[in-house]
């Protein structure tokens, strides 16, 4: 009987049989584990390579003076003397009995006020109508933040001129109205409005183009949809536009605040903490006088600390607002 062996063309398309996968042996799985730890350590030191600069930088220029200034805040020293003097909470107690506590933190807290909401609403204001598309707004964008880019102490000196009693600007404007002057340099609401001002003026800039860049980063699709609808401006505003600016307002709500309460330039050129002793006074201006100028350094790094301790409790706050709102 005679045999005759296939070819691969007789069926006319040659068949080709599958070798079968090999299957992988656990000594492969275990290299695969072992490459995949060598590659996240590699990853593990870039990254340590990377934060350990700034991190170092971050402990020794303010973890390190801020944990010094707490300890501090427990002695007598004057820093003209080599010596201190351990108090415990002395210092403390003073400070929540003494007569001036609360006009400095009104102060604190009435300027903080203003000057957030103040720079926030008019920052945004100018944002929403220099988004627009109209002529010389170039120009007008950079006349707004140009102030922020000034030295808080020039702009003080640049204010006075302003608002002085006797040939200031707005001593002119009046009397063109018949209108006295009020002297803004001896009752201190008036103190308090030209520091706040000046200081609102100052850091417009700042405001005003985070919320312009933030505007710019829209969705166009909601205001399209919004324009269909027919919904009007200020309705589109508030549902549409600000929503949307939500997280930017939260941004700008810490910084502004933490950036108004630490203001010291405005208030030691503009009134030095007066008129009537502490009529513009707060917390910042309280640490230098008591430390820089009295000479207690104890009792100003006591200041330091509940300023410290007030802002850490009203971020965590926003944090915690934002988050429940996110």
């Amino acid at each position: 009987m005679t045999f005759q062996e296939d070819s691969p063309g007789a069926s006319g398309a040659g068949t080709t049989t599958a070798s079968p996968a090999r299957a992988e042996s656990p000594g492969d799985s275990a290299a695969l584990v072992r490459k995949a730890k060598r590659n996240r350590h590699k990853e593990w030191l870039l990254a340590a390579a990377l934060l350990a600069p700034n991190l170092i930088l971050l402990a020794v220029f303010t973890y390190r003076p801020l944990l010094d200034n707490i300890r501090l805040s427990f002695f007598n020293w004057n820093i003209s003397s080599p010596t201190s003097t351990f108090v415990g909470l002395d210092n403390y107690v003073e400070w929540f009995s003494r007569d001036d506590t609360k006009t400095i933190v009104l102060n604190t807290l009435v300027f903080t006020f203003f000057a957030v909401i103040g720079s926030m609403v008019i920052g945004l204001a100018l944002a929403l109508l220099l988004n627009q598309n109209i002529k010389g707004r170039n120009f007008a964008r950079s006349v707004v933040f140009a102030p922020y880019a000034i030295s808080g102490a020039a702009i003080g000196i640049a204010f006075q001129f302003v608002f002085d009693p006797n040939f200031g600007l707005i001593q002119e404007i009046l009397g063109w109205f018949g209108v006295d002057s009020p002297n803004f340099y001896a009752v201190p609401g008036w103190a308090m409005f030209m520091v706040t001002f000046t200081f609102v003026w100052k850091n417009l800039g700042y405001t005003f183009v985070i919320y312009l860049a933030a505007l710019q980063g829209l969705d166009k699709e909601l205001d399209e949809a919004a324009a269909i609808d027919g919904t009007g401006r200020w309705r589109k505003f508030w549902r549409v536009t600000m929503p949307q600016l939500r997280n930017t307002t939260f941004f700008l709500s810490i910084t502004v605040l933490l950036n108004s309460v630490q203001v010291f330039d405005i208030i030691n050129v503009m009134t030095r903490g007066g008129p009537q002793g502490n009529g513009t006074q707060t917390l910042v201006f309280q640490i230098y006088n008591e430390t820089f100028v009295n000479f207690r350094a104890g009792y100003g790094a006591t200041a330091a600390t509940i300023l410290f301790l007030i802002l850490l409790i009203i971020t965590l706050i926003q944090v915690r607002i934002m988050d429940k709102r996110g």
